[in-house]
């Protein structure tokens, strides 16, 4: 049995979310869509980034967990992994480890997604860059 993909939102799609809200599970709001990052090498979106209040931290979720229509964001993740996922700096681009770290936190595996892309990177070497709209 092959497992299916869904298809991934392009870079535009991903920079019209700036501003959204985002809900968790439960369809409660935790956050705002503040920027994202995109992959070093391909260009293509990686992680949407998102600021917990008015001036709290900004996490970054994967874009592979994300959907968005009407405005919203919605993710897997509830309101407390999202506030206690690893911050990051929005300016900053992120390391093979730094993306390691954040995969490791939610739970997904070397072998899946964006982790698995990484396996095959420099360690230390920039892996997600930031985009500002």
């Amino acid at each position: 049995m092959s497992e299916k993909t869904a298809p991934q939102p392009g870079l535009e799609d991903v920079k019209a979310w700036e501003g959204y809200r985002v809900d968790e599970v439960t369809g409660q709001g935790v956050a705002r869509v503040e920027g994202l990052f995109v992959d070093a090498d391909s260009g293509q979106p990686a992680w949407v980034l998102v600021k917990l209040g008015r001036f709290g931290k900004v996490v970054p979720i994967s874009i592979r967990e994300c959907a968005a229509a009407a405005g919203r964001v919605w993710t897997p993740h509830d309101r407390e992994v999202i506030r206690n996922a690893p911050a990051v700096d929005p300016a900053m681009p992120l390391n093979r480890e730094q993306e390691l770290q954040v995969l490791e936190y939610y739970g997904i595996p070397e072998t899946v997604g964006r982790a698995a892309e990484l396996q095959d990177r420099t360690p230390g070497s920039t892996t997600a860059n930031p985009i500002t709209a």
